[in-house]
Parts: structure tokens; sequence; C-alpha cells
């Protein structure tokens, strides 16, 4: 049976092996995941190239995330590489302090607005909430601050503030080169870090239309304020990524489970793609096998309704990215076999307002109440299997399209297969006896089973769909 939970891998040091990165494909990688906070453009354009390849190789679609890297608020460098903080000690963030000259007393910053952002009684997170710090007061450059969670801290470590308020906008000047380099190298998807408000989503989508850019734009939620502006957000972006590490050390990791399960519900109500990211198998990172606690984590973000779980260092930096890939998969096969999983309340109060939209849910709603083996939704720009793939079920889908950029675009969607499918006649009755023929000839189906075929009256035309048949294999086809 396809799995419906896509695995999103990022790649790093571990997977330039072409061995390994063949190892991460056969296991069933969906997307990978440039990170641009490391490695240069050439860096990042290889790994691209050499990922279509081996894929194209395997017979695999696979597409491509650049993540940017945003407005990562960071400390500067300590002279000795760390220093040991001490619970009740003084310590100062100073944004005139040397940057290479941190000390056990001080150290400067990388986001010299820090001091007009913050003001007595804050509290700072360092290093992924692991430290913590009471703000006294602010005196010109310093921000003079008492240690609460007291720890070993080292150069270049992250900074929040919690309940957020950092006034750093979502795209620096390094977003806005690197987004030249994702179009360059035909990224399916950017990602954007720390954005505030659908403003920034839209800034960031035009800035990739206007260099030739086509990919689908993904809201990095990890702001608490965000989180006010939640719908707005999801109502700009095309997928909207769950980014755990930074969200949790703003609101409060207690208050995560809760904001997960709300932005996957919502972001599905309104037709957009969801993925669960940060630590998801963080122990695989040097372990062969997972903890039960990340069992749990996978499994549970499946049965919410994500459409794909990512691993971040688990296989850029990590001793097992075959391994924890095969796990993932393991365990989303696993989630996916629950009923929760199978059954769908999805728009049933909800009047639509496209005709291939329609189509798309009758086509669900038929699979799902009938003795449905699998679909297959011929389309341009991809927009009915999305549609299709919010309704939960167990029932395949496969996105049958000429185009490249379609393929590689669902290949982020929840339970959505990519077949390359280009029909020699513009007969409909020869259309579907192929789209059939290809199904069988995947093993998606066998003689005697009901296939669902959604298509338009014009083919190749965008949002033409605007039919469905069901056709019994190996019968007549009409």
């Amino acid at each position: 049976m396809l799995r419906r939970t896509k695995i999103v891998a990022t790649l790093g040091p571990s997977t330039d092996d072409p061995k390994v990165l063949d190892e991460i494909i056969e296991a069933g990688v969906d997307v990978v995941r440039l990170n641009f906070s490391h490695g240069t453009a050439e860096e990042h354009s290889k790994r691209a190239e050499a990922v279509r390849n081996r894929a194209r190789a395997h017979g695999r679609q696979v597409g491509v995330l650049a993540d940017l890297q945003g407005p990562k608020i960071r400390i500067e460098r300590f002279k000795d590489g760390k220093v040991l903080l001490a619970e009740g000690a003084r310590f100062v963030i100073d944004t005139a302090c040397d940057p290479k000259g941190g000390t056990q007393e001080r150290v400067g910053t990388s986001y010299t607005d820090l001091k007009n952002d913050v003001n007595r009684g804050d509290t700072l997170l360092l290093d992924d909430g692991r430290l913590s710090l009471w703000v006294e007061e602010v005196e010109g450059s310093e921000i003079i601050c008492r240690v609460i969670t007291g720890g070993e801290l080292s150069n270049n470590k992250g900074i929040n503030r919690q309940g957020g308020g950092l006034s750093a906008t979502a795209l620096t000047d390094k977003d806005r080169r690197d987004i030249r380099t994702a179009a360059e190298l035909k990224a399916d998807y950017v990602a954007i870090s720390f954005p505030r408000s659908a403003a920034d989503i839209h800034e960031a989508r035009e800035l990739l239309r206007s260099v030739g850019g086509h990919g689908g734009i993904v809201a990095k939620i990890e702001r608490a304020e965000a989180l006010v502006a939640l719908e707005d957000i999801i109502a700009a972006s095309d997928v909207v990524m769950i980014a755990r590490g930074d969200l949790g050390v703003e609101i409060g990791d207690a208050e995560l489970p809760a904001v997960q399960k709300r932005i996957i519900s919502l972001a599905r109500s309104m037709n957009r793609v969801t993925i669960t990211a940060t630590q998801m198998m963080e122990t695989m990172i040097e372990n062969p096998i997972p903890t039960r606690a990340e069992v749990f984590d996978v499994a549970n973000a499946v049965i919410d309704g994500t459409d794909a779980v990512m691993l971040s260092g688990e296989t850029a930096t990590g001793m097992y990215p075959g391994k924890v890939v095969a796990a993932v998969n393991r365990i989303c096969r696993a989630a996916e076999r629950q009923r929760e999983t199978q059954k769908s309340q999805h728009r049933l109060d909800t009047r639509f307002t496209r005709t291939d939209e329609a189509i798309a849910m009758a086509a669900m709603y038929t699979a799902n109440h009938w003795n449905i083996a699998a679909i297959a939704a011929l389309t341009e720009s991809g927009a009915t299997p999305l549609w299709m793939s919010r309704i939960s079920s167990g029932i395949p889908i496969y996105a049958l399209t000429p185009s490249v950029d379609t393929r590689r675009r669902v290949t982020l969607y929840r339970g959505v297969c990519p077949v390359s499918f280009s029909p020699d006649s513009d007969d409909h009755r020869v259309i579907n006896k192929e789209a059939v023929e290809e199904l069988v000839r995947r093993g998606a189906v066998r003689e005697g089973d009901l296939v669902i075929i959604t298509k338009g009256d014009r083919v190749g035309k965008h949002g033409g769909t605007n039919a469905m048949t069901i056709l019994k294999v190996g019968e007549d086809v009409e």
C-alpha cells in the first residue's frame, strides 16, 4: 500500500556520498530540504542536481525545498570558544562588544536592534531555551541580565525573547540573494523563516516570481506573533511548517502539542499543506534505532493529519540517514492503518466555488463510500489532487500529469503519488484506457478493481477538471 504521509529529509555532509543518497531514496524520501543556513549556493545547486539525477535513476520523483535562513538572532563568539554561566551571575549582552571577544561576563550579538526590543523584566532564552537570562536593565549598547538557568554557552547560539516580540524582519539581505539561488536551481518550494504576518509571505512570493522562480511558498511558524496572524499567514502560503524548535522556546514546550494540532487542523480546513518539523527522530543522529517517545511523536503527527514529517540533523549530519528514513517510513505506515486516519468530516457543510473542486470532493466521497482501489487524477496544475488530499482516506491518489513541475510539487501532498503521463490522443476513451493501463503497470490495481478517473473535457487546460468516471479494470473502457 502506498504510504500517504510524506518524508522530508535535509541534505548535508552525511548525504553527499552517492551511496547514502541512494539509500534515502530507496528508503522512501519524498522531498529533500536544502538548509540555506549552511553551505554555499554552489553546494546547494550540486545537491539538488545530484538528488534529481539519482531519483530519476530509481524511477522516483523527489521534490526540492529551499529553506531560507531568515533573521536568526544570535550571540557572537567567545575568546575561548565557550563559557560556563552560573545561576545568579551577572551577564551582559552588548551590541558594541568585539564579535570575537566574548568573556565570562559579556558577549556581543549579531542583532544590533536587540537593545531596542527588550526591557527590564523580559526573559531571554539562549541555545534553544537551554539557558535563560532575566533582563535587569538596558543601558546604551548593554543589556544587563541575571542568569536564571545556567550552563555551558558556546559561540553563535540563538537568542529568543520569551513570548516573542523581537522586531527583526523575516527577509534579510542574505535571504534575498538566496531566493535567486532557489529560483536558479528550480526549487519546488521555498521556506520563509520567522514570518510575522501575511505581508512577509506575499513579499517572498513576489521576490521569487520576479527572478523567475515558480515554487510554492512555505511559511515556517516559529514566532509567537505568527500565531496571532495564523489564518492570514496560512491563507497567503502554499505550505505551513510547524517549526517546533524556536516556536517552543517562545511559547513554552508545554504549549506545543495543542498548537501543533491546531495548526494542522486549520491548514487542512483551508486546503493548505502542513509539515511537522524539529527533533522528530533526534536520537537517531547517533543511534541506529529511535526512542519510543520519537515513535509516538511521528505517529501522533500522522494521526493528527500532517502531510509530511521532516528530518533535519538526523539525515544532514547523522550517522544513519538511510536507517532513519526507513524508520519513519515504518512508523508512518503503521499509524496510517489506524481508523482515525482514514475517515473525514472535512467540508461536509461547505459550498464549493469551482467545478474542479466539486469534482475532487465528489471523487473522494465516492471513493470513501465504495470499494474503490485507486484514483487517477489527470491534472495540469495539481489543484485537483491537492483538494483530494485534504480528505482523510486510505485510497491512493495518483496525479497523472505531463508537467514535471507539477509532479515535483505534489510530492508533498499527503496520499498523492506523482506519475508522468502524456496521453497519445484527445479521445477520452483512449485516455481512460491509457490511464488504467498505467496504474496496472505500476501494480496499483488489478483486474476487477474499481478505479475513479477525473479529468477535463479539454486536455491540457489548467483548472479544467470537470468529469469523473468510474471504471472496472479489465472491462471495456468508455
